[in-house]
């Protein structure tokens, strides 16, 4: 099975400054250090594609020596904030002909390399059992509501039900999104009618958003409570 990792990476955050290759930790170039060096380390990854437009990023990305990696200078117009993720699904489509495709980001950087490995299993085997793309999650099991009211139960049956008894909700975080290069062709999409839902834990799934988001991932990797 060839996979080819589509890693977007635009410059311009602005919820959190320069988020991708600030200082995180100890490592110096921050997120994009990280998530390049878990992904060199997955054999069942055959190229990983870096499209961006931050020349600090292609800078460091051509001195990290890793092989397999191609980098891409993304065009302006698909790197604003503006830029909506259907433009970029035809995109990654486009840098990428055949085989399947693994989206990831570097705001995930307790998703390491040994749980790539995994879920590209998980993705294997679940094509086998009749669906046909994966995406990560992130499980609630938890009162919800919306702006009428509760989504996830009903409040004329019992107020307030143990939370163990609620349903389960998939929250999608983005860390991960397998599918074949052509679902991106037939659906434009970067998953198909079937997708796997792959659960991760609080800090594997946890996606660095916000500058909390910034500050307490460092804090759990400092005191070593979560793993790169």
């Amino acid at each position: 099975m060839k996979i080819t990792c589509f890693l977007p990476c635009r410059n311009g955050s602005e919820r959190v400054k320069n988020k991708n290759i600030r200082p995180f930790s100890s490592y110096s170039n921050g997120l994009i250090e990280i998530k390049l060096k878990q992904l060199s380390e997955i054999e069942e990854i055959d190229t990983i594609i870096l499209s961006t437009n931050d020349e600090e990023i292609i800078k460091y990305a051509e001195l990290s020596g890793i092989k397999n990696l191609i980098i891409h200078r993304r065009e302006e117009n698909l790197a604003t904030s503006l830029t909506s993720t259907d433009d970029l699904i035809t995109h990654a489509r486009t840098l990428i002909n055949d085989g399947h495709i693994l989206w990831t980001h570097v705001t995930s950087p307790f998703l390491n390399s040994s749980a790539y490995k995994k879920i590209i299993l998980s993705y294997k085997e679940s094509l086998e059992q009749g669906y046909d793309s994966l995406m990560t999650t992130s499980l609630i099991q938890s009162f919800v509501w919306g702006e009428t009211g509760p989504i996830n139960y009903d409040r004329s049956v019992e107020k307030w039900p143990r939370t163990q008894t609620l349903p389960t909700l998939h929250e999608i975080n983005s860390a991960v999104f397998l599918a074949s290069a052509d679902i991106y062709t037939n659906s434009k999409d970067r998953i198909g009618d079937m997708p796997k839902l792959y659960s991760l834990d609080k800090i594997e799934g946890m996606d660095i958003d916000w500058p909390d988001d910034f500050k307490i991932a460092e804090c759990l990797l400092n005191a070593k409570l979560a793993n790169v």
